[in-house]
């Protein structure tokens, strides 16, 4: 579609870029340390180290998630009963219990990322968004025009993580390419701090329980140069998209 036409350009040659710069960053360590062998063996005691392959369960979680893939994109079926379905899905297992999926749940990562939700909404509902565009436009900056939405949504993605940026910034899309300007804006913008996506919440979350220590500096480290790359390889060539 029109989206995948317009977004897959920057977006692999974008991952090129980001290949080469972390290859340049860590050139020279990409040994395991013995420590962090150590931490997976403990890990594995625990129970809690990288699970045995189950080529079933795998073929069967790929399975419904590309179903559902096709479902969220072709089907007219509320997305979220179909989520609800594929979950119920998965859960029905004869060797896995159910119990013991749910334990693999991080129900703390879901409440930070509902309760993102809920202040974003509640800090919708104050009116003071509204305001503040209202305030900027009388005083000659547009938020609606696409440079400044570009710039807008990288701000702003760092301050209350790239989703809830975008539901903040919805309303402002009504340039034809501002759908395709913000999923992109939004999503590199989330590489430049921890806070900035979830996502990278998840992974520094996980590295730890298995050793590896990624605080905000040694993630900048990397996350910088690759957000400022990103972001000027997909601004330009969103520039020349609408030039033409």
């Amino acid at each position: 579609g029109g989206y995948l036409r317009d977004a897959a350009p920057p977006v692999l040659l974008g991952l090129a870029v980001t290949w080469a710069l972390i290859v340049l960053q860590v050139r020279g360590r990409w040994d395991c340390p013995v420590s962090l062998l150590t931490a997976q063996g403990e890990l594995e005691r625990r129970g809690e180290g990288y699970a045995q392959f189950d080529r079933w369960q795998t073929t069967k979680g790929l399975t419904i998630a590309a179903i559902l893939m096709v479902v969220f994109l072709a089907a007219p079926w509320p997305r979220e009963l179909a989520a609800l379905a594929g979950a119920g899905l998965l859960l029905l297992s004869r060797r896995l219990h159910s119990r013991h999926m749910l334990g693999l749940v991080d129900w703390e990562l879901l409440v930070l990322f509902v309760g993102l939700f809920v202040v974003n909404r509640a800090f919708e509902q104050t009116g003071l968004m509204a305001e503040a565009v209202q305030t900027l436009a009388a005083a000659g900056i547009d938020l609606e025009r696409p440079g400044l939405l570009f710039v807008t949504a990288f701000v702003l993605c760092n301050v209350v993580s790239n989703v809830p940026a975008v539901m903040l910034l919805l309303p402002l899309a009504t340039h034809p390419m501002a759908g395709t300007l913000l999923a992109l804006a939004s999503t590199l913008a989330g590489n430049l701090l921890i806070v900035g996506s979830i996502a990278n919440i998840i992974v520094v979350d996980a590295a730890e329980r298995r050793g590896v220590r990624i605080d905000w500096l040694r993630h900048a480290r990397v996350g910088v140069p690759v957000t400022v790359a990103t972001l000027a390889i997909s601004g330009a060539y969103l520039w020349l998209r609408l030039a033409s």
